[in-house]
């Protein structure tokens, strides 16, 4: 089952760094104190992407900032699975 838009802005009031972009996916942009930083933020986010089997989009640019895109691609929308795997990224700590 795929949430609605509104169900989505209704959930995504817990995860504040999130949002819901045009292109229908949960968005988070992280910027970090260096690069070495935002390498070991997105190993972690790929760790629990892979444990999930629930793999986002991971953007590094501008050497300390990384853009996270995440949405179930065969069901073409939002569903419970992002959202776990949302608050599963939530948890990892974060430097900078």
């Amino acid at each position: 089952m795929t949430y609605s838009p509104e169900e989505i802005n209704q959930k995504l009031a817990a995860h504040p760094d999130w949002s819901l972009g045009d292109d229908g996916q949960l968005h988070m942009n992280v910027t970090l104190g260096n690069f070495k930083e935002i390498v070991m933020f997105a190993n972690a986010v790929a760790l629990l992407a892979e444990t999930a089997n629930h793999h986002p989009d991971i953007l590094m640019h501008g050497y300390k900032n990384l853009r996270i895109s995440v949405m179930t691609h065969d069901q073409d929308g939002i569903t419970d699975k992002d959202f776990e795997l949302v608050a599963a990224i939530d948890n990892l700590p974060r430097f900078g």
